[in-house]
């Protein structure tokens, strides 16, 4: 067939054309500023000519296209949407003047735009840019796995800088330090060319020339140079050659193209990030540089350009010569990707030369000539130098140490160097495209010379670099590429678009309604070629007088068989937009995917679409296929063809798509479609009526014979036959002839076809392809067609078993005579018979049969990337079901073998790595491999479900095991396959970065606010009500404790006024009680913070509301108010400035550690007034404790420390240690050192630093060396514990606060060291901390601060002994820290309380309570929760002489001092009590609560005892605190109702010895007992357990101002111990908290054994280190297990993400809110036990059990009787049986399983089975059900399963056989018996027999012939024969009559 007359004769129809317009050009003229930018000039440029009257030598059209070049322009690509799924819409990048509009088009609506920004110059280029961030840099840790985050972003360059704004909302700006030429987007950041000016002359000797590439990876790097690798050596050097142009860079593969100016040659290189070596390499040779290899050729020329480029030469001058070449250019107003044109007219060089704004610089030495895009703006030039500077004056200083690169070009290939090179002949567009067979060719259009180059290239082998190969032109205007069908559009020379694959021409591109060129050059289309000389296309004129029409006149595609009459006045003239005839197209640009612009020649721009290859999936999946099999230049021969078929005008309609393709093929492998019968009457319009089809192979008019006949045979008389309506009329079925066609000539076929010799190749093929089909239930109408072909060819090749199997599978469409093709045997010679062709037809269905029977099979054949489907069956059953765990590794070749096309060996691959398994999650058993593996793959529940229902079940059965028992930690997408949404959610949201949505939308808490308008200011309303009312539902105690814990409303000041006091008496004494009062409230803020800890996310526009702290009274009865400011009696000064603080921590620590916050908010919320400062400073601290105060710039640091206020320099530098606990940071170190003159050198500068603010960083120095017992600093800290006093009266109040706080930071910096503190033998840490403790003579201060404590103070005389009182606390609790949890007997014996009367004399009571403490914390693992344990600790002579509590007369005693015993005991006991808090804090401990308990209540009676006064109120206060703590410890978090009483009860208070400590250790007690709403609870680590002796310390305040023993900003530091341990189940379905049952398994340890526990969530867990797993335990919901013993990070990240664990209701089940007890369960009322009425189930009843509307939707419609049912009951019984069945065992999704069968059995039944497809997945179900691998595991699960406890599949089972058992004996056996010894079966029983042979497996008369069955007599000999066939005994019994022929001989 000749090629060149058929490409003559096709053209492809174009889709339909719309007029383009940029989308930002409209948004400009409404943009708010287009006033001021007179953007009136954006009109059409038609109108533009006449206004701007300017009309020049090139003609008015070009001038105009420059103006508007200089202020428009746009991009467009493709649209990228944010999921990753396929979108198919433009996004748009518009410039004009200084703005940017980024515009997008959707799914569902138009092109909107997206964004505009403007910028204060004008934009010279704007583009899109991925940078790529390294982890190290970017601040979000947490982002799985990816080694950097992609940030995208718009750059917009200006003349000085260019803006970068990333989508999310982050700005740069980076100023340029050169002039910029042209900026372009790579795979790594920007790349940047540096425009050279002209004075760039040969450099002299001493400058080396400048770099004139740069890079910048981010907006915040450096801009560094580029350097090139050098051919042959390591060396590199920096690109510096400013004759190197880059006219193209492409991301993937990454690559720039360069041109040289000088040679006129391009070049392409690989762009890559430089080698560390290379940059040593460039900063060692960096001085040597220099590439001087064009200096001679360019310096005359560039001297002659300088002196003309001053403007004074006229204008003829150098341009002349160059207008010529220009006349044909065109200006292309973007410099969108593909081209930044560089051919910009000579009118705008020569107009710019001339314009006297832009001085010297206008030119740049050659680049004169092209533009490589600078001149879209004449403005960039403006900035004038003195002639001889550049700006880049920084690069010029050779001192000045080099940049290091951080990009590399690689040189790759340069194009050759031909004689008629002409100067200017650069590269305007450049593009990668692709052919249809995948092979990539770069192109780049030589304007000047009208070619377009194309260069293939492809990868080497090991993908290190690209290969490039030889050059081919093609002629041509312009070209764009068409990426979305791997073609490319040319514009040739006389302005026909035509379409190319890579450099084959594809044929003419067609547009209907522009004017084809043609008219004008008056050639002659040729006569459309005739039928038997081209591929048929449908596009020949069918009536004869349409035949000769000129190419000029098909303005449309005529519709077939339409009157001639209506061209003319075809709707396309009509709508077209160009009236004018002379329009011809210009250019082309802005090509997306598959759509480009035309620019035609009068302006206007119009979009056209490319149409596909192809639409319908089998088309596509069989172009595919045989795309894989051919060799490559054959296989795009083919596709050419095709396209052209499919897409020539008024072509096919998507129905006949299929048709068309089966034409074109068979042509191809030389067939004659006409004369074949089937193919003849294939109808392309896919119309109803069968007329037109044929008439369309026919010259003659006249109807003949054959039409008749033809109807006969047609589908369409088929379809009529088997109607209702013939069937009632009784119409005779008419019986067609037998074609003559059949007998009197066979067809040959043609061998010299393209594919002829490929014919077995593609049979093959398109056999795996229909095998593939099967797997998807969507496809059977392709099935269908596709068989069609197969029988043909398997016919024509005479292949009988593949006849055989096509029969089997659809009986009614194989009919038996069919028109077959003879091929001779001598041409078959010439056929390829591919490797892997078999004689055997492969078989999915018989695979999976084999697998689950066990028998062995052979690997399946199946093409990459085409049987995807087929390649996932085969290995997922392997590994299901064969248990073959290497199957889903990498190499699945014992299942699956590779084709591919060429006569290569098969070798094994490896498979793509899609399909290696990850082992990164826990994987157990069989079905979780595959469940994980599938999920892998890709593979999701839509795939599932269009798996025919055989095939799926396997997969689906190993998903019901997964269901039941999932683990954890495995991903979103395998929970969604396995139908867990609570895991699925659960996964979800832990991928989440923090903070995005952390607390998920579950834990808002959304009080209206109107309601409780009084309450609003009291801080406490962002707490989630929702979970606290499930966690506390009987009662309304949280209310209670808002209420004791408010501070901002006014006191009630109850106070009777006596007779006898006077009114001024009366209102003093209200305002003394108000006082005393006031010392509660002030007392509440810490209590609050505890309460509302991390309960709220700041809005980052608002200031965080901190409620006010309210010291007002109003007394009752006419709620006056009561003020303690009246002047009537003494108020503390600064009374409130402790408290204020209090509340700015409480107000603060609120805020959430998940929030977003940054620098700029926390300084937004700082106070305008003065008096507010002091909450400031309690909010920094705040911020420190949630880990917020690290994101504050170091600047503000500073300044709010040089501001020298106390408070904030407080707050400050604990906030700061606390968030930076831990780490020895340097920075933090500095700042604090300043605080502390011991750690500053001994000859600086005296500070004056306040007291306490020495406190706070000393306590912050030992939080950031928490537990590195860092030498230096532990050395410090032990000296600083007993700090003499100075002599100028410094560090004299106060001291006890300062010594404690040095104490305690030693004990954190070497916390739990104990004795193993390395490198410190030589301090004596131990000994001198004793000494310290128990007093002594004090020792020689060794060590660099000697001689500040020279003269001892003059005030305090100490002497040279200790002052034990001062140093006595911080030692003692410093050696608790240091030994914690050592258990050391040693250490902790220096700490027994004194055991006689002498010694006790010696010690204060108060320290007792604290050596008590400290020996127990030692002694941790002797800690037990009883009374006698406390009260072992109390010494001998204690216990004997105590005093009873009943007591009522003292016992007088000479030689003890009973008081002395008495506060002994009680602050022993309290020591004991409190380690006991410590010991089990946060565990909710019963035994432990009973006995502090009892210890409370005994203090409370001791307190109103008679003997109280010995041991003194105070005394035991102070004890009944320490309690209250020790319990609210132990249940922290929990709101235990017994502790709130008595909390209560001691707020209620106020008088007497009740001073502000007291009240703020009780309020202290109440928050930690509903410590974060319940949330949080503490935690026994060694870090909490220093965080709680700092906050808890056990000497309560005197005063709101007293800071004299204990700084008050320590209270807050238990946020430290404070740990997110709720677990609240969410119902997945609803979205909101609910209760479920849990059960938690603790580790065994030395105290109990290993035990579970039944808990009600929500619920606090215990600490997660004491756990083994945690389960949600059913019935109720699914369970889920968390097992704990494999790491708990997964567990601690549900917990600090809101504790929100996913849960699901099973099926029939209730949440335990709406039936507690589960009596109202549907399964509880109706089926406990399977009966029989199943019928019973109502469908109404179905609520219960799902939430699946599909299912309720199935339940109305399908379920429910209705009127006069008749045999229709019957069906709805079944269904609701089977409905109830799939609830109840939770396997909804087998609902449409059941279905198929049942209706597959109903139709056999019917004898209606016209295909066998459903026959075969009963049997592959029955098979898996009887399957070994099924079999052993139900074995071991016997009560779960799918169909399990069903009697339906052993009915169905039954019905198949029965059903066919009839068919037998009803006279089936004859047509069996015809079909085994090979003659013609009747019609009638095709399909039952069919039926029958797959059913029972029989062997094709082939197989029986060759097993030699012949001569058997008995069945014993048939048992052995059949053994191979592998034909189950059950058909053989069937059978054995038939083979036998004496039904007697059957010897059971």
């Amino acid at each position: 067939m000749s090629d060149h007359s058929d490409e003559a004769a096709t053209m492809i129809a174009a889709g339909d054309l719309q007029e383009f317009a940029p989308r930002g050009r409209e948004h400009c003229r409404r943009h708010p500023s287009a006033l001021t930018l007179q953007l009136r000039r954006l009109q059409p440029a038609s109108e533009l000519c006449s206004s701007d009257g300017a009309a020049g030598l090139v003609g008015s059209l070009r001038e105009v296209t420059i103006h508007e070049r200089q202020r428009e322009s746009w991009q467009l690509r493709k649209g990228a949407s944010d999921v990753g799924e396929e979108v198919d819409y433009d996004e748009e990048l518009y410039v004009a003047i200084n703005m940017v509009i980024w515009s997008k088009g959707s799914k569902t609506q138009a092109s909107t735009v997206y964004k505009a920004f403007t910028v204060d110059s004008p934009v010279l280029q704007a583009l899109w840019c991925d940078f790529t961030i390294p982890q190290e840099k970017s601040d979000k840790a947490d982002v799985s796995g990816s080694g950097e985050i992609i940030e995208k972003c718009i750059c917009i360059l200006q003349n000085s800088c260019i803006n970068v704004h990333s989508i999310e909302g982050k700005d740069y700006i980076a100023a340029l330090p050169f002039q910029v030429a042209n900026v372009w987007p790579t795979k790594y950041g920007l790349l940047f060319e540096r425009s050279s000016s002209s004075h760039e002359v040969p450099p002299s000797p001493p400058r080396e020339p400048l770099p004139t590439m740069f890079s910048m990876l981010h907006p915040l790097d450096e801009i560094t140079p580029l350097v090139s690798g050098v051919f042959g050596s390591a060396r590199v050097q920096y690109v510096a050659d400013y004759t190197m142009r880059i006219v193209f860079l492409n991301t993937e593969p990454s690559i720039v193209m360069t041109y040289d100016t000088v040679q006129s040659l391009h070049t392409v290189w690989a762009l890559r990030r430089v080698k560390p070596e290379e940059q040593n390499m460039v900063l060692k040779f960096s001085e040597q540089l220099g590439t001087p290899q064009h200096m001679a050729t360019s310096s005359s020329l560039t001297a002659h350009l300088r002196s003309f480029s001053k403007g004074d030469s006229p204008v003829g001058s150098p341009f002349q010569n160059y207008s010529s070449i220009h006349s044909q250019s065109r200006s292309v107003s973007s410099p969108s990707m593909q081209s930044r044109s560089p051919s910009i007219s000579n009118m705008a060089a020569l107009s710019r030369s001339h314009s006297p704004a832009l001085g010297v610089h206008s030119f740049s030495g050659v680049q004169r000539f092209n533009f490589s895009g600078s001149a879209q703006s004449p403005r960039r030039h403006s900035i004038t130098h003195s002639p001889n500077s550049t700006s880049s004056d920084s690069f010029l200083v050779p001192e000045t140490e080099p940049i290091v690169p951080e990009l590399c070009i690689d040189h790759l290939w340069t194009e050759t160097v031909t004689n008629m090179r002409e100067k200017n002949s650069q590269a305007s567009k450049v593009f990668i495209t692709t052919d249809l067979c995948g092979q990539k060719f770069l192109c780049f259009l030589v304007e000047s010379q009208l070619q377009l180059r194309c260069v293939k290239f492809q990868e080497s082998n090991d993908k290190s670099q690209l290969i490039f190969g030889s050059v081919t032109n093609i002629q041509a205007k312009d070209a764009a590429p068409v990426e979305g069908i791997d073609t490319l559009l040319v514009l040739d020379g006389s302005g026909n678009l035509v379409l190319y694959s890579g450099v084959v021409r594809v044929g003419k591109v067609f547009i209907p309604g522009l004017p084809a060129p043609s008219l004008t050059m008056s050639n002659q289309m040729p006569r459309p070629s005739t039928p038997l000389d081209s591929v048929s296309t449908p596009s020949k004129p069918l009536n004869k007088h349409l035949a000769p029409l000129e190419e000029g006149v098909l303005l449309s595609p005529v519709p077939e068989l339409r009157d001639s009459s209506k061209l003319h006045d075809s709707t396309y003239i009509e709508d077209c937009t160009f009236q004018q005839l002379g329009t011809f197209i210009h250019a082309l640009r802005d090509p997306v995917h598959n759509r480009v612009t035309l620019e035609l020649s009068n302006n206007t721009m119009v979009r056209i679409a490319i149409p596909e290859i192809a639409t319908s999936e089998l088309v596509k999946r069989c172009l595919q296929g045989v795309k894989a099999i051919l060799p490559k230049e054959i296989a795009v021969q083919m596709l050419v063809k095709w396209y052209n078929a499919y897409n020539a005008p008024g072509g096919p309609s998507y129905h006949s798509e299929w048709n068309l393709f089966v034409t074109c093929l068979m042509n191809m492998m030389g067939y004659n479609t006409e004369r074949l019968s089937w193919t003849r009457n294939l109808d392309f319009e896919g119309s109803l009526s069968p007329v037109i089809a044929p008439k369309k192979a026919r010259p003659s008019e006249t109807g003949s014979d054959e039409d008749w006949e033809y109807l006969l045979s047609s589908d369409y008389h088929k379809n009529f036959e088997s109607h209702p309506v013939a069937k009632a009329l009784r119409l005779d079925p008419l019986e067609a002839l037998a074609s003559k066609d059949d007998f009197s000539q066979s067809l040959s076929l043609d061998s010299s076809t393209l594919l002829f010799t490929h014919i077995p190749a593609i049979f093959f093929v398109l056999h795996l392809i229909y095998e593939e089909l099967k797997l998807n239930s969507l496809m059977g109408e392709g099935i269908r067609s596709l068989v069609v072909l197969l029988v043909q060819l398997a016919r024509d090749l005479k292949l009988d078993a593949y006849i055989d199997y096509y029969y089997r599978d659809y009986p009614a469409l194989v009919k038996a005579s069919r028109q077959t093709c003879v091929i001779d045997q001598v041409q078959t010679g010439f056929m390829h018979q591919p490797a892997f062709f078999s004689p055997e037809p492969p078989s999915i269905f018989q695979w999976l049969s084999s697998c689950l029977k066990g028998e062995g099979v052979q690997p399946y054949p199946y093409l990459p990337g085409i049987c995807e489907r087929s390649k996932l069956v085969v290995v997922s059953v392997a590994l299901y079901i064969l248990g073959d765990e290497s199957a889903v590794s990498n190499e699945a070749s014992h299942y699956l073998y590779k084709i591919t096309s060429g006569q290569r060996k098969q070798q094994m691959e490896q498979d793509d790595n899609r399909c290696s398994f990850r082992h990164s999650t826990s994987v157990s058993s069989l079905a979780e491999k595959l469940v994980i593996w599938m999920s892998d793959v890709g593979f999701t529940l839509r795939d599932l479900e269009s798996l025919p229902f055989g095939v799926a079940l396997p997969i689906r059965d190993a998903i019901y095991y997964c269901r039941e028992q999932p683990a954890s930690d495995w991903p979103e997408a395998v929970c969604l396959l396995i139908g867990r949404q609570d895991l699925s959610k659960q996964a979800c949201e832990g991928n989440l970065q923090k903070g995005k949505s952390s607390v998920g939308p579950v834990l808002s808490s959304d009080i209206p606010s109107g309601t409780e308008s009084e309450e609003d200011e009291d801080g406490m309303n962002d707490m989630n009500e929702e979970v606290m009312s499930l966690i506390w539902s009987e009662d309304l105690r949280v209310q209670e404790v808002r209420r004791l814990l408010q501070s901002a409303r006014p006191v009630r000041v109850n106070v009777v006024q006596m007779p006898e006091a006077s009114d001024h008496e009366y209102i003093e004494e209200k305002e003394n009680r108000l006082l005393q009062l006031c010392q509660r409230t002030m007392a509440l803020p810490v209590g609050r913070g505890m309460f509302t800890l991390f309960s709220y996310h700041p809005i980052p526009t608002e200031q965080l509301p901190i409620p006010k702290l309210n010291l007002m009274g109003r007394a009752p009865p006419r709620n006056t108010t009561v003020d303690l400011n009246s002047g009537n009696i003494d108020v503390p000064p600064n009374m409130a400035c402790w408290a204020s603080f209090h509340n700015g921590v409480a107000a603060g620590l609120k805020i959430a550690p998940a929030s977003q916050i940054d620098s700029a908010w926390i300084v937004y919320n700082k106070p305008k007034i003065a008096e507010l400062a002091n909450e400031y400073a309690g909010f920094l601290m705040a911020l420190g404790l949630n880990g917020h105060l690290t994101k504050l710039a170091t600047l503000n640091i500073h300044d709010y420390l040089t501001k020298g206020h106390e408070m904030t320099s407080i707050g400050l530098l604990l906030g700061v240690s606390a968030a930076k606990l831990g780490t020895m940071d340097m920075a933090i170190t500095r700042l604090l050192s300043i605080h502390i003159p011991a750690l500053l050198p001994p000859t600086s500068t005296e500070l004056d630093v306040p007291h306490n603010v020495q406190v706070a960083a000393v306590i912050g120095i030992g939080l950031v060396y928490q537990g590195t017992a860092h030498r230096h600093t532990a050395e410090v800290l032990l000296a600083e514990i007993g700090r003499p006093p100075g002599p100028e009266m410094e560090y004299c109040t106060d001291r006890e606060s300062y010594s404690l706080a040095s104490g305690l930071a030693l004990g954190m910096v070497c916390l739990g060291h104990g004795s193993n503190l390395i490198g410190m033998s030589d301090l004596n840490v131990p000994e001198q901390l004793y000494q310290y403790m128990v007093g002594g003579h004090r020792r020689f201060q060794a060590g660099m601060h000697r001689e500040k404590h020279k003269s001892p103070s003059y005030q305090i005389k100490e002497g040279d002994t200790i002052n034990v009182d001062v140093t006595c606390p911080g030692a003692t609790l410093a050696l608790a820290m240091i030994y914690l949890k050592t258990n050391n007997r040693s250490i902790a014996d220096w700490l027994q309380a004194p055991d006689t009367m002498y010694l006790l004399d010696f010690v204060k009571p108060e320290f007792l309570l604290l050596r008590t403490l400290a020996r127990c914390l030692i002694l941790w693992d002797d800690i037990l929760p009883n009374s006698k344990w406390v009260n072992s600790n109390v010494p001998q002579i204690i216990r004997e002489n105590s005093i009873s509590l009943q007591a009522t007369e003292l016992p007088s005693s000479e030689d003890l001092s009973l008081e002395t015993l008495a506060q002994a005991h009680v602050y022993i006991i309290a020591g004991a009590c409190l380690s006991l808090g410590f010991r089990f804090a946060g565990s909710e401990n019963l035994a432990a609560f009973k006995c502090l308990y009892k210890y409370a209540t005994d203090f409370l009676k001791c307190l109103s005892a008679p003997t109280a006064s010995i041991t003194g109120h105070y005394n035991l206060e102070t004890c009944l605190s320490v309690l209250l703590l020790a319990l609210a410890m132990v249940m922290a978090g929990s709101g235990n109702l017994k502790v709130l009483q008595l909390c209560r009860f001691m707020h209620k208070k106020t008088g007497g010895e009740m001073n502000y400590g007291f009240h703020l250790a009780h309020h202290m007690a109440l928050g930690l007992l509903f410590l974060g709403g319940g949330r949080y609870s503490l935690s026994t680590s060694n870090s909490s357990i220093a965080a709680l002796l700092c906050a808890l310390y056990p000497h309560f305040p005197v005063h709101s101002t007293d800071n004299r023993y204990h700084l008050q900003a320590l209270r807050h530091l238990y946020v430290l111990a404070a740990e997110p341990r709720l677990l609240t189940p969410v119902d997945v379905d609803s979205n909101t908290p609910c209760y479920a049952l849990i059960e938690v398994t603790y580790k065994g340890t030395q105290w109990y054994a290993e035990a579970t526990e039944e808990l009600m969530a929500p619920t606090l867990l215990p600490e997660l280190h004491l756990l083994k797993q945690i389960r949600v335990k059913g019935p109720r919901y699914w369970e889920l297990l968390i097992d704990l013993s494999k790491g708990t990070n997964h567990l601690k990240s549900i917990l600090s993400k809101g504790g929100v664990l996913y849960v699901k209701l099973r099926a029939g089940q209730l949440s335990y809110k709406e039936d507690p007890m589960g009596w109202r369960s549907l399964l509880a009322q109706t089926v406990t036990h399977r009966n029989s009425e199943a019928r019973a189930f109502k469908p109404e009843a179905i609520s219960a059990f799902t939430s699946d509307p599909a299912l309720f939707s199935f339940a109305d419609y399908f379920c429910k009787p209705t009127v006069n049912m008749g045999q229709k009951q019957e069906i709805l019984d079944l269904f609701s049986s089977i409905l109830y069945e799939c609830v109840t065992q939770e396997n909804p999704e087998m609902l449409p399983t059941y279905i198929a069968i049942d209706q597959a059995v109903r139709r056999l039944e019917r004898k209606e089975m016209s295909e066998t497809f459903e026959l075969w997945q009963i049997k592959l179900v029955l098979e898996f059900f009887s399957s070994r691998s099924h079999q052993e595991r139900m074995s071991r699960n016997p009560n779960r399963g799918l169909f399990m406890n069903s009697e339906f599949l052993p009915v169905m089972k039954c019905t198949i056989d029965n059903t066919l058992d009839q068919w037998l004996q009803a006279g089936g056996d004859v047509s069996l018996h015809s079909y085994l010894s090979g003659q013609p079966t009747e019609e009638s029983q095709l399909s039952m027999l069919a039926c029958f042979l797959i059913y029972h497996s029989v062997p094709t008369p082939g197989q029986l012939a060759a097993g030699g069955l012949e001569g058997s007599t008995n069945f014993s000999e048939l048992l052995l024969k059949f053994k191979q066939l592998n034909v189950p005994v059950r058909a053989l019994l069937r059978l054995a009559p038939l083979l036998l022929r004496n039904p007697q001989a059957m010897v059971l």
